[in-house]
Parts: structure tokens; C-alpha cells; sequence
């Protein structure tokens, strides 16, 4: 079979028609149910026109039915793009119509959201529901085809053998944080995600006895681990709900309770397990491999989970979304022990993938301890972004070491180190503005330009503030304009309808100018050290 990520289910569904494909809430769904489903749904989105190519949104929460829809969508040859069901109605009309989805799965949950959506001038023909509630009374002003579930249902489960994707086709876009204060949709091909799907599964010896958690949304880069690396080996997806992310000793149940052998967490929430999660009251002995990524794991934290569930393999998985992870590290006894105050490495580049760093001087850095660049290369590189070329052009670069036109890398913008040993390297920080926060990737220049959207508002910055438990904590600082009268609560509400919450700043101070520097710029390291109480 040709690499293709619905070719993963096809296969293990013939394999092993009755393993537990997806688990949810005690309740679960064999391969050859998942197959079957997946493909009434992608019949379902042809008598809805949707072809090779095709965006198709998912606007569902985490549930067996989102598994279904992006499988169903592949199927058909579309191209999967999630909208995250908690974002403010105008950030999602506006992926919407970035790449012009015309059909969205969604849940009866979600049509009073869509109702708005809808209304905002996007391209939507066609909804198709995923739960048998069917449509409570929602009408939308556009003229759009609803299919209820009980209607999904009745196209024929068969195989479909007339839509014949390529490898290069792309598979899905994931939309991350953009510096103009709109998200940019980065494009990965089926070929692209495969590289990374065949490293993991060699690496981590991933098989069809594994269970291993979906915690991550599906807009989250992390949730391909769970997803396609577990259904190409025939294991079970065990899908986190949504609400368990604030109950750190719920999260160790469900490990403990599904006897769960693989997690993939972001720092943040297993930060939050190590101090809340009564981790030595739970029985963890089929746990076999904990992978973290998308932000600093604080070396107090990993020191302490590794004390209460040991004999565990720990992995540091690195990589922004246009390369999914590039880098990996495991985590050795040496490097948690008492006393050790330095964060773990981000390790050497996977399997087919190549990395290296150039200092300020343009120079490749082979020598620990100094600082540069972290540009990647290789198969597991993103299309580049949606409908954007000049953005593409500026993430995606020719190498600087080879003048070849065709040798394209991707210009990360971390500031990294070669450890001691000199081949992992090590995390400085960042060379622009973007920040991790809660694993989430957030550019703080989207968040200045959402304070900049009220008309009371002169000029803002927001700053991010380390810390220990969540990466970085945001205060946004913000002169009013002459005469306006602002109050945070006000400026709150209304970022709330532009930024997802997990943006939005935790503080906000008013303040007469701006700090700036001699060439007009504000002066953010001036106000980050002036928050160091924060």
C-alpha cells in the first residue's frame, strides 16, 4: 500500500478486524466498526461534493466521532482541517474562509455556535452531524444542507475505490498563532506525516498491545502521535475528555484505570500531576513510555515524575508544527539527579530529518555553547502555510550551507546550543516573539493586535512572563487612547471574542507611554524585567 493515512485503518482493519480501535468514556469501537464508519461518512461527503483536495472541517469535541470524521474526510481524498470547538466564532469564520471549507462535520452540540459562523460570510454549503440528536431547530440565514447522522448512516459501509490520493497530496492543515494577529494554516502531505509516523513506531516499538492516550485537540500537532502512530500499529486510542485536563488526579486514573502503556502530555500537565495528582496512591505498572513536547519540562518537576513512576522510559520530543518533531532526547538517570538545575537537552534530529544552527555571523555552529539558529531539513518539513507565499517564503528558506535551489529548510526561530557532548542540542529561547504557553503556541504579536482592534486602545504589548508549572504566564500592558476611560474587565470581553482562552493575558496594566527603545521600538525586555515579580 502507497503511504497514504487511511491506508493505517484499511490495513489494520484487515489485520485485526476486532482489536478496540478508539475508547471513550468506558464505551469503545473495533477497527472493522471504525472502517465501517469512516466510510459511510466519506460516501456521505461525496453526495456532498467533496473531492480530492477538498477542505473539509472538523468542529467536534474530543469523541470517537472526531476519529471517524478524519478518517471519513481522507477517504474521500479531502484534506482534514480542525477548527477548535472552544475558539471565539470570529477566529474560526476566519480559517473558514481562509481555506475555503464548504463542508464541516460537526455535533448537534455545536450548530447554535455555527449559526453565527455561518452568518459571517463563510463558504459553508453542507454540515453533516455526527450524534444522532439531529438538528434541535437551528436555522442558518445562508443556504446550508444539513445530514443528520441517521442519514450518514444509510450510505454504503464498502470500501471506496474510486478516489486514489497521492503520497504528495496533502493530508490536513493545522492552524498555529501568526504574527499579523490572523493564524496561518500549516500544509502537511500525506508523505510528510509518514516520515514522522515510521520513526515513532520504530523508535518507541509501538504494536497493537499499546494503549496510549489522546489528550491533545486535534489542532494540536501532538495529536498525529496518538492518532496515526496507534492506528497504523493496531493499538487502542484511549481519548482523553476535555474536562479531565483541570483534574490532574482524574488524568492518573484514567492512566492507571486503561492500563494505559504510552501518554504524550504536554510539561504543563504533567507539572500539574506531579503536584496534584497523587501520583503515589496510583498503580502506573503498565505504563511504559512517557513522551513530552511543546514546551521547557521545569527539571524540578521531571526530577519528582521519575521518582513516582519509575522503570519508565521518558522521551523529550522537540519540533515547531512545520516540522512536527524534529528532535528527540531520552531522558538518562544522570540527568535528573539531585542537584542538576539544567533543563534536559532536545536532543539530535530523527530519523530522515537533519538539523543544525547558524550563530549571529552566519556561521554553522559546531562547538558547545554557542548560540544560534535552529533550522531543520528533511521529509518530515511542512508544504508550507495556506494561501500564504510570502509567509511561506520567510519560514521556508534556502539552505544557507547549499546554495541548491531545490534544498528548502525550515528557519525555526529557537535559539539553540550543542550540549557538552556535542551532538544534542540544547534550547536557548526564542528569536522573535513566539512563546509556549500550556503547550499551546502563542505568538504575542496576535494578541497586541486583537488589544488593538478596541477603539479605546492607543497602544499595547504583551509580555510573556516565565513560569514554572505552565511555560509562560501573558500580561498585556495598554495605553488607552487620550480621553478613553478603559477598564480591564472591558478590554477582557472583548479579546475574549477574537483570541481562544488559552491566549488571553492574565493580567492587564494601564500605563501612560510605553517604554521605548533609542530606535522607537518598545523596550520589552525593560518591561519583562520589570515583571519579574509577576
Amino acid at each position: 500500500m502507497i503511504n497514504l493515512l487511511h491506508n493505517l485503518l484499511i490495513e489494520s482493519t484487515r489485520t485485526r478486524p476486532d482489536n478496540e480501535a478508539v475508547r471513550f468514556n468506558g464505551a469503545s469501537l473495533t477497527y472493522a466498526e471504525l472502517d465501517a464508519l469512516s466510510n459511510q461518512v466519506a460516501r456521505a461527503l461525496q453526495a456532498s461534493g467533496v473531492g480530492r483536495g477538498d477542505r473539509v472541517g472538523i468542529f467536534v469535541h474530543k469523541s470517537p466521532s472526531s476519529i471517524i470524521s478524519i478518517f471519513g474526510i481522507l477517504k474521500a481524498g479531502g484534506v482534514y482541517v480542525p477548527l477548535d470547538p472552544n475558539s471565539p466564532p470570529a477566529r474560526t469564520a476566519y480559517i473558514i474562509r481562509n481555506c475555503n471549507v464548504e463542508v464541516l462535520l460537526t455535533s448537534s452540540q455545536k450548530l447554535p455556535a455555527l449559526r453565527g459562523i455561518a452568518d459571517d460570510g463563510v463558504p459553508v454549503h453542507t454540515i453533516l452531524l455526527l450524534d444522532e440528536a439531529g438538528n434541535s431547530g437551528t436555522k442558518f440565514r445562508a443556504p446550508i444542507q444539513v445530514y443528520s447522522w441517521f442519514q450518514i448512516r444509510s450510505f454504503d459501509s464498502a470500501p471506496i475505490l474510486d478516489v486514489i490520493p497521492e503520497e504528495r497530496d496533502i493530508a490536513y492543515i493545522l492552524y498555529t498563532s501568526g504574527s499579523t494577529g490572523e493564524p496561518k494554516g500549516v500544509m502537511i502531505s500525506h508523505r510528510t506525516i509518514f516520515t514522522f509516523i515510521n520513526w515513532c513506531s520504530s523508535t518507541f516499538q509501538v504494536t497493537d498491545r499499546d494503549r496510549v492516550t489522546s489528550h491533545a485537540p486535534l489542532h494540536f500537532d501532538l495529536s498525529t502521535f496518538d492518532i496515526f502512530v496507534t492506528i497504523g500499529a493496531g493499538g487502542t486510542i484511549v481519548l482523553v475528555p476535555e474536562s479531565l485536563s483541570i483534574f490532574p488526579e482524574s488524568l492518573a486514573d484514567l492512566i492507571q484505570d486503561e492500563r494505559i502503556t504510552i501518554t504524550y502530555l504536554v510539561p504543563s500537565i504533567l507539572s500539574m500531576m506531579v503536584n496534584y495528582g497523587k501520583l503515589d496512591a496510583h498503580d502506573f505498572s503498565s505504563l511504559r513510555i512517557i513522551l513530552f513536547a511543546g514546551e521547557v519540562f521545569p527539571i524540578k518537576y521531571l526530577r519528582r515524575l521519575v521518582e513516582l513512576i519509575p522503570r519508565v522510559d521518558y522521551f523529550n520530543l522537540y519540533g515547531p508544527t512545520e516540522t512536527n518533531v524534529c528532535t528527540f532526547y531520552k531522558v538518562r538517570p544522570e540527568d535528573v539527579v539531585p542537584g542538576r538545575d539544567s533543563t534536559v537537552p532536545i536532543g539530535k534530529a530523527c530519523e530522515n530529518m537533519e538539523t543544525f544552527a547558524i550563530d549571529e555571523q552566519g556561521n554553522q555552529v559546531t562547538e558547545p555553547g554557542i548560540e544560534g539558529e535552529l533550522y531543520v531539513r528533511g521529509a518530515g518539513v511542512a508544504q508550507g502555510y495556506w494561501g500564504d507565499p510570502e509567509k511561506t517564503a520567510e519560514g521556508f528558506v534556502r539552505n544557507p550551507l547549499n546554495s541548491g535551489e531545490d534544498d528548502i529548510v525550515y528557519r525555526t526561530g529557537d535559539v539553540v546550543v550543542l550540549a557538552e557532548d556535542g551532538e544534542n542540542w540544547r534550547l536557548v529561547g526564542r528569536r522573535d516573539h513566539l512563546i509556549k504557553s500550556r503547550g499551546y503556541r502563542i505568538e504575542l504579536g496576535e494578541i497586541e493586535a486583537a488589544f488593538h482592534t478596541h477603539h479605546g486602545v492607543r497602544e499595547t504589548a504583551a509580555i510573556a512572563i516565565p513560569d514554572d508549572l505552565i511555560g509562560n504566564r501573558i500580561k498585556a500592558f495598554v495605553v488607552p487612547l487620550d480621553g478613553k476611560r478603559l477598564t480591564a474587565k472591558e478590554l477582557e470581553a472583548h479579546c475574549a471574542r477574537i483570541l481562544p482562552r488559552y491566549m488571553l493575558p492574565e493580567s492587564i496594566e494601564f500605563i501612560d507611554e510605553l517604554p521605548k527603545t533609542s530606535t522607537g521600538k518598545i523596550d520589552r525586555p525593560y518591561l519583562a524585567r520589570k515583571l519579574s515579580s509577576f
